[in-house]
């Protein structure tokens, strides 16, 4: 105690202090800790650090993982993931929380590379890089091959071999990559594109032989899938063993199940090839053979059936003598017919006629001057005079007497 003030002497820290001494605590006693919990809240910003919090049923603790780190995890973190993290326990001073640094990050229960195969199928599926419209025909018997592979592997080896065996006529370029590490996708890029850059290359060979899925994790990066994608040249990928699928695979024109297999489709027998020319020969020489044959026999049937110009000009003559004769007797039946109609015509007519009448024994009166048609007693009075029509002349007379 000061005897001065009568205050007790303390230590007195300040936050930076205390912060920096529990920092230095907590670091020197979890430097190598595993923890597992499901991701919640992720972020990832700009700088390419990744941001989330670890949680369980009762607690949390906020996580990175920074940017030089997360380039290593394969797959990609989401919400929700259950995950195993390795780190090691810091304090983050301006907020003085502790915080777990990831360095590196596996998903609980399925591994990371298979879960980073499976998102990254999904993402270029969804894209259309998957299509089975875009894929295009390998050349039936192309001259020129181009091989992307390691030049000291097996799988150049076998197919080369078969190549040799079945048709050694073929023009074989191999751009070489490695074919396994961190480093085999940019060389399998750029081998792609080198080969995409020499004329007449008719079809592109992606090879390597069986592996775990490390080793054939070049063949499912997505600069390699979108290197065959994009390239001019069709591609057959042939990498592993026929269990094995990459995402290369799925991608190419073609997916061979070894490399060995890819030869036998993009290069035939020569000898089977040599056979089908033959049968192909024989085919066509029975054929022009056949129609040959047929177009003679034709031509021989048409010249029995052509007759002498003279003999031709009598045909047309008695042709055009049976046509006039066809037209004289059209017209005749025609005039004919007209003239019975137009007889029945004036028939009608007479039937109808007021001359017909007076010659049953009737008469027309008309009343003079005027030359009117008398229809009643009333039409007329006494000393009217009237002209009578009958069948056959007329008779004036003078009305002395009428009736009603």
């Amino acid at each position: 105690m000061d005897t001065e003030t009568g205050i007790n002497r303390r230590h007195i820290l300040t936050v930076s202090e205390l912060t920096s001494l529990i920092k230095s605590t907590l670091e020197g006693s979890f430097p190598d800790v595993w923890v597992e919990g499901e991701i919640y809240n992720l972020r990832i910003p700009s700088s390419g650090h990744v941001y989330f919090t670890i949680k369980d049923n009762s607690s949390q603790i906020r996580a990175v993982i920074f940017r030089s780190s997360a380039r290593t995890i394969r797959f990609i973190p989401k919400d929700g993931l259950h995950v195993l993290c390795r780190g090691r326990i810091t304090i983050y001073e301006f907020r003085g929380e502790y915080q777990l640094i990831v360095d590196y990050m596996e998903p609980k229960g399925v591994g990371a590379l298979l879960l980073a195969f499976e998102q990254l199928k999904k993402r270029l599926s969804e894209e259309g890089l998957f299509d089975e419209a875009r894929k295009r025909p390998i050349p039936i018997l192309p001259q020129k091959i181009g091989i992307v592979t390691s030049p000291t592997g097996a799988a150049i080896r076998d197919i080369l071999k078969v190549i040799e065996r079945r048709f050694a006529n073929v023009e074989i370029v191999i751009a070489p990559a490695l074919v396994q590490g961190e480093r085999a996708a940019p060389e399998i890029v750029d081998a792609i594109r080198e080969l995409n850059n020499i004329d007449n290359i008719e079809v592109i060979i992606l090879a390597r032989g069986g592996g775990g899925i490390e080793d054939l994790w070049p063949f499912n990066e997505e600069i390699v899938a979108r290197a065959i994608y994009n390239s001019k040249i069709p591609v057959i990928s042939a990498v592993g063993h026929e269990i094995d699928y990459t995402i290369a695979d799925f991608v190419a024109d073609l997916r061979a199940p070894t490399p060995s297999a890819a030869a036998e489709m993009v290069v035939k027998n020569k000898e089977d090839m040599q056979g089908l020319v033959r049968a192909l020969y024989s085919r066509l020489a029975y054929a022009r053979g056949t129609f040959f044959e047929k177009r003679r026999e034709r031509l021989k049937s048409i010249m029995q059936r052509i007759l002498s110009p003279e003999q031709e000009i009598n045909r047309y003559i008695q042709r055009l003598d049976d046509l006039d004769n066809r037209i004289t007797v059209g017209i005749k039946r025609t005039l004919r017919d007209r003239r019975l109609h137009v007889e029945g015509l004036i028939k009608l007519l007479d039937s109808l006629s007021p001359l017909s009448i007076l010659a049953r024994g009737y008469s027309i009166t008309y009343k003079l001057p005027s030359c009117s048609l008398i229809k009643s007693s009333a039409d007329v009075h006494r000393g009217d005079k009237v002209d009578i029509r009958l069948h056959e002349g007329s008779i004036v007379c003078i009305v002395e007497d009428i009736s009603s």
